[in-house]
């Protein structure tokens, strides 16, 4: 998992928990194509391995990603921008496809398909300077992608706010508005986010990742079949040998050993 330091995104192992960090701060962490398909492979990678049971996604630099790489959008042809946000498009459904729950760790702004990168984590622990934007509007080429992940993570009315006008939202109005767990002072960013992770990693990382999976199976689903599938779930769980452990270790007033 360790990788080369001059690589646009690293990876690094600590104990249960994997942290992969955004490397081109010279470039306000944009995503280019290179590094979209580097940290796609750091999140495959992360998936494959049964002893990472949280990711942390964080920047190195102040600015958490400024979205796309401009430099690579000019004077190309139809296919290679379809090529371009087909690799967007797999980036981020890859985070939310791998069993393990990635919590983005935001140090500065994060725009664009940055913001978007924000909205696709499973959480996300802000530093209370840092806001977000959705401003390719600004510039004629609209955040469609973006819109996505943003749309899915706050309010309609707002996030066509933030797509329409490209206004920024401070780090405590995205708080409340959902798309951040939260808020914090900078020197407080590191312990929060590990503090949270860990918090998650005590869990079963069997049960956790089922109902990581389920959680975004069951959204957007109707009603009635959302508890279709969910009850099913929760059937398959119930078998589980972790279920099993839990309930009893809750019997017995005991810390529970995963399977």
């Amino acid at each position: 998992m360790i990788t080369q330091r001059n690589a646009n995104v690293l990876a690094e192992l600590d104990g249960e928990l994997a942290f992969i960090t955004l490397n081109r701060p010279e470039k306000r962490n944009a995503l280019s194509l290179q590094t979209m398909e580097q940290l796609s492979a750091a999140m495959r990678a992360v998936g494959e391995n049964s002893d990472i049971k949280v990711v942390i996604l964080k920047a190195n630099g102040p600015v958490f990603s400024a979205g796309h790489d401009l430099s690579e959008m000019l004077d190309r042809d139809l296919a290679t921008y379809r090529h371009l946000f087909d690799v967007c498009v797999d980036t981020m459904e890859t985070i939310q496809r791998i069993r393990q729950p990635v919590i983005a760790q935001v140090q500065g702004p994060a725009t664009a398909a940055g913001c978007q990168l924000v909205a696709t984590c499973d959480l996300a622990v802000a530093v209370d300077s840092a806001w977000f934007a959705t401003p390719g509007v600004k510039i004629g080429l609209f955040c469609s992608t973006p819109m996505v992940a943003v749309s899915r993570a706050i309010g309609r009315k707002k996030t066509m706010e933030m797509l329409l006008t490209g206004d920024p939202v401070s780090a405590n109005e995205a708080l409340a508005l959902g798309l951040v767990n939260r808020v914090v002072p900078a020197e407080k960013l590191e312990s929060t986010t590990r503090e949270l992770a860990l918090k998650i990693a005590a869990s079963s990382p069997y049960v956790v990742g089922l109902g990581k999976q389920a959680f975004y199976k069951q959204i957007d689903l109707p009603q009635h079949q959302a508890y279709e599938y969910t009850g099913e779930v929760m059937s398959q769980n119930a078998e589980s040998k972790d279920a099993h452990e839990g309930i009893s270790a809750f019997l017995e007033k005991r810390k529970p050993h995963w399977k």
